[in-house]
């Protein structure tokens, strides 16, 4: 089994960094290189260095940091001839790269590599390199996306979410002021080597096209942006993982001797906005705020579970979200079970529907880190064997159907591989010790 994940890895590698998957996304994407360097950490420190070092290469000057890095010719759309993210004089002429972000990750996947390194005193040399870096990436997301009263961060299209077309978008996405006339010309890439049924929907896809144009117009500038963005949230999930990335970078800021209390202060704030803001008393979970309709969205999803994951709520408010559990957990092989992107009882699940239903590898990563925090090791233990076994039975795929276990998406992908190299060697390397 790490022989076939380390293989994904390796099909996958650009000579720089690592593309997702080599014919649906043949760049590299930002929260999934993070989760690979945490794949590569285990047993090749340099390769998860420079997978981290390759994605800040496209780091603008404002901080944000892209969540594509073009990386060669291979056709993909929208692709660098279509962002124009040279219209910003914060882009950098190279590499080429998108003009929006993803899920911050980034210094939960540094600490990683140092704390997995065979060579500490390089890897110190590495954290001491990247510091300033995730510093301005983190400073960008609390000055240019967070409201005057601080604390949660705000996405302005929904790839910037990671859940590209979940349904807690919807809402959002149909009262937005949308004029066809202005949609660009475009040809989607990504039905021609995936599964239609399997990605988002033409529709859907034309709001995504027709945002990345207003950000276009507006030359990517956060403030002018901020003040006309026709889709803006506050997602659990992104702000769950900003807080512990925060709280990683304070501790990566301490072994190199440097200030920890930025760092510190920022999760406290974030961490403190959740809970205040994103708690939902009701259906004991934690769910997203719509800033342009000023109000909660729903339907609830697993991705309400995230804040376990950071430590967010309390013993009480915890225990009673893993009573949830129950409505959006299937079982997988004899005695694992996994999350799925959408409770199977809701309305609008869709088995094959990319963030509609199928059961995603790194939202089960992201619960399993939760429910071990919070100590359910039974729990956590059979998540765990759940991202092993499917991939082990339909192999390394994006993610998986529900209902058959049947891999769908992207094939050979390789942040399956890495979370699955990593819930491994978390384990002791050997499938049956989960």
């Amino acid at each position: 089994m790490i022989g076939r994940a380390k293989a994904v890895l390796e099909a996958n590698w650009l000579g720089h960094a690592t593309s997702p998957s080599r014919r649906l996304y043949p760049h590299q994407w930002s929260w999934d290189a993070a989760c690979i360097a945490m794949g590569y950490a285990s047993w090749n420190q340099e390769r998860a260095e420079t997978e981290l070092r390759s994605l800040f290469s496209g780091q603008w000057r404002n901080g944000l940091l892209p969540h594509i890095v073009f990386t060669d010719g291979a056709r993909y759309f929208p692709g660098p001839e279509f962002w124009q993210t040279e219209r910003s004089p914060d882009a950098p002429e190279w590499p080429r790269t998108s003009g929006i972000v993803q899920p911050p990750i980034h210094a939960t996947a540094a600490l990683q590599v140092y704390r997995l390194a065979s060579d500490r005193t390089r890897a110190t040399v590495f954290l001491e390199e990247l510091l300033p870096k995730l510093a301005a990436w983190h400073a960008y997301l609390y000055r240019e996306r967070a409201q005057t009263d601080g604390g949660l961060v705000e996405i302005w299209h929904p790839w910037e979410s990671g859940m590209d077309n979940s349904p807690l978008w919807d809402a959002a996405l149909e009262c937005m002021a949308f004029d066809t006339e202005l949609l660009p010309e475009y040809e989607r890439v990504d039905v021609d080597v995936a599964d239609a049924a399997e990605r988002p929907s033409d529709g859907e896809y034309d709001r995504y096209v027709y945002l990345v144009s207003v950000f276009r117009e507006l030359a990517y500038d956060p403030s002018r942006i901020k003040c006309v963005a026709p889709f803006a949230l506050q997602p659990v999930l992104f702000n769950s993982l900003l807080v512990q990335s925060n709280r990683d970078l304070a501790e990566i800021a301490r072994i190199v001797g440097a200030d920890p209390e930025p760092f510190e202060s920022w999760a406290e704030s974030t961490a403190a906005a959740l809970e205040e803001t994103l708690w939902d008393d009701e259906h004991a979970v934690y769910v997203d705020y719509d800033v342009k309709a000023g109000e909660h969205v729903g339907p609830r999803t697993a991705a309400g579970l995230a804040p376990l994951y950071s430590g967010v709520p309390t013993r009480e408010r915890a225990a009673c979200m893993v009573e949830l559990l129950a409505d959006s957990r299937v079982a997988v092989g004899d005695s694992g079970w996994a999350v799925t992107s959408l409770a199977p009882g809701d309305p609008g699940f869709q088995a094959a529907r990319y963030w509609r239903g199928p059961v995603w590898p790194i939202l089960n990563w992201v619960l399993q880190r939760g429910l071990d925090r919070y100590r359910y090791p039974t729990l956590a233990a059979e998540v765990r064997r759940a991202i092993v076994d499917l991939a082990r039975s339909a192999g390394f795929w994006e993610h998986y159907n529900p209902e058959t276990g049947r891999g769908q998406g992207g094939e050979q992908f390789a942040w399956t591989a890495a979370l699955v190299l990593d819930v491994l060697h978390e384990v002791g390397l050997e499938p049956e010790a989960l």
